[in-house]
């Protein structure tokens, strides 16, 4: 009996380095070893909030901290000299690092067990058929005792799992050899199972069942422990609790957190039932997501047992060696991501998702209009950003089925109906010079127009005179995605809109926020988004086409755009055709699939407000009767 005790010698238990620094006021991400930087508790970093504060933490759980901000002087440390690093006057205040307080330890029952001399042969046949020999039950220090059940009310043979804590015993936790009843020594401390196989491991692995850490002993991993306790039924809605104290269920975690916080990689194994992946979670959220991996069970496995008696120690190596990364909200990698990656690798040509057609050859070449992007369309005023915007929506609505929601400041609506109505029945409106002579549209026409504009267009405006601001208007295209299933927005223009900056906030601040509150919507409902922006007055201008980094306000509406748009047309009235030419500048294209720098050439019908790809030109044309386009 006492030489299958002395068989294995524990290793010595980390220092709770938590606990100190905590006490300092430090918190970390993790408390492993290395040098870490984080903000002084002291000084908060000074106005510049700078991470001033190192902390230094050694393999055998002793560390060393200091402020080098020289105004604080903030250090301290365990008392005891890191390897290479003496602890020394410091020469900012010439004073020693000094050890801190420990907290007082609470007072639990220590158990005193009357274990056999001998394990039985019915219990070591128990863990036989479990795939666990004898051997692994003398590493384990697996004892068995005539205990009394609870359950049953009398004394009866018992599995006795022993708990210890630096070597020495600190709890007991019992099971009948034949049936799944469980108990523990009443009052003893909550620890977890082996923990002094844990001491001063980077990588460790937690299960949910002491035969579990058998089961990995036996297959030759160590460095395994098991909760004491049993799984909940479903995750916590209410979060963990601040105070450790109140987290009672938990409690062997916070008693283990000296060996938890050393390790860098926790492989968590519990049952792949509902209630063990509810565990799975709840010890997560305890020691942190971003340093816990999943063990995936083989098909047909419940958990580390299952898997050593199905799939032997060689099964139970590629299962460790292959485990998940526990899921962190907002964090991912681009396997998660394989079916769509995939999906969009067979995409063919005219899939939207490679960008639809802008309805113009000419244009396609360069810009292809892709579901989820912004972008941003400038031009001198009278150039006719709004009129080609206009265009490019009856076209893809045309030919795409797409609808859209237009937040049109400078347009009065019956002008815009106007417009949009002359694009789909290819005749003037109004009988008036811009016509040529042509036969404006019926009543009829504008019935019937007017059906099919309503179905595809619908108009963001504020019902008073009050000028919209960026957060109204994409609540409202919100609604219009739910309700009618828009593809695309027009914000037309930017120095229209009630801009609700702070005085302590910066136009370059103001509209860098902006652009990425526009972005994140395109992104998340899958729908394209055009923001018209002016140029700022150019000095001395003499008619050339504007640059995206001429727009007033910011740099930002270039940077953060997916696509940028000029668009310019001649003002030289001698010359008609040229005024009919509208250029239009690619000058940028973050998705090359979809397009690239370039420029193009469309030609103006006034008659019917359509853009052309070749010119048809038109007979008498003088510039006196030229509809301003806008």
């Amino acid at each position: 009996q006492q030489q299958r005790r002395q068989q294995q010698q524990p290793k010595a238990a980390a220092i709770p380095v938590r606990d100190l620094l905590r006490e300092a006021g430090i918190t970390l991400s993790h408390y492993g070893p290395g040098t870490h930087r984080t903000s002084c508790p002291k000084c908060l970093g000074g106005s510049d909030k700078e991470k001033s504060l190192s902390v230094t933490i050694n393999a055998d759980g002793e560390f060393v901290y200091n402020c080098f901000r020289g105004s604080c002087g903030f250090n301290g440390g365990s008392g005891k000299p890191l390897s290479g690093s003496a602890a020394r006057p410091n020469s900012a205040n010439n004073k020693t690092l000094m050890p801190l307080r420990g907290k007082e330890s609470e007072t639990y029952t220590v158990p005193k067990p009357s274990f056999l001399p001998v394990v039985p042969p019915q219990v070591v046949q128990f863990f036989a058929k479990r795939g666990i020999m004898k051997e692994t039950l003398d590493k384990a220090r697996v004892q068995a005792e005539m205990a009394h059940c609870p359950q049953k009310g009398h004394k009866a043979l018992s599995v006795a799992f022993p708990y210890y804590e630096n070597g020495q015993l600190v709890n007991i936790k019992y099971r009948l050899p034949g049936e799944k009843v469980f108990w523990q020594a009443k009052g003893a401390k909550k620890i977890l199972y082996g923990l002094d196989d844990i001491a001063n491991e980077s990588t460790i692995i937690i299960v949910e069942g002491e035969c579990d850490k058998l089961a990995l002993l036996q297959a030759g991993y160590t460095n395994c422990v098991s909760v004491p306790d049993g799984a909940p039924s479903k995750v916590s809605e209410t979060g963990v609790p601040e105070d450790p104290d109140q987290d009672k269920k938990f409690s062997y975690i916070w008693n283990c957190r000296a060996q938890l916080d050393h390790a860098s990689k926790i492989l968590i194994g519990t049952d792949s039932d509902g209630p063990g992946q509810a565990l799975g979670e709840e010890l997560a959220r305890r020691l942190g997501k971003e340093r816990c991996w999943q063990i995936k069970w083989p098909e047909g496995c419940k958990d580390a047992n299952d898997t050593l008696q199905q799939h032997g120690p060689q099964g139970m190596k590629a299962v460790l060696e292959s485990p998940e990364a526990f899921p962190i909200r907002g964090l991912f990698d681009f396997k998660m991501f394989q079916d769509d990656i995939l999906n969009y690798y067979g995409l063919k040509d005219a899939d939207e998702r490679r960008g639809v057609s802008t309805g113009w050859k000419t244009v396609d070449e360069y810009y292809r209009v892709v579901p989820g992007e912004l972008t941003i369309v400038t031009g001198v005023p009278n150039s006719g950003k709004s009129e080609w915007i206009d265009a490019l929506l009856y076209n893809i609505s045309s030919q795409s089925g797409w609808c859209f929601a237009l937040c049109s400041m400078e347009k009065k609506v019956r002008e815009h109906a106007r417009q949009l109505l002359e694009k789909h029945t290819g005749k003037p409106f109004f009988d008036a010079p811009y016509a040529r002579g042509e036969k404006r549209m019926s009543q009829e026409d504008v019935e019937a127009g007017l059906e099919w504009l309503s179905e595809r267009f619908f108009l963001v405006r504020h019902e008073d005179e009050m000028l919209p601001n960026m957060d109204w208007i994409l609540d409202i295209a919100r609604a219009a995605v739910m309700r009618y299933g828009i593809r695309g927005l027009v914000i037309d223009p930017y120095n229209e809109l009630d801009h609700q900056r702070p005085n302590s906030m910066s136009e370059t601040e103001y509209v860098s926020q902006m652009l990425t509150k526009i972005k994140r919507f395109a992104q998340h409902y899958d729908c394209h988004v055009w923001f018209v922006a002016h140029p700022k007055q150019l000095a001395n201008w003499r008619g050339e086409a504007p640059d995206l980094y001429d727009i007033s306000g910011s740099a930002h509406f270039i940077n953060k755009a997916d696509n940028g748009i000029v668009i310019h047309r001649s003002r030289d009235t001698s010359n008609p055709e040229l005024m009919r030419a509208a250029q239009i500048f690619v000058r940028k294209v973050r998705n090359k699939a979809a397009g690239h720098i370039g420029d193009c050439t469309l030609y103006y019908d006034r008659k019917s407000g359509r853009y052309l790809d070749e010119d048809a030109g038109e007979a008498g044309d003088h510039a006196e009767d030229e509809e301003l386009i806008h």
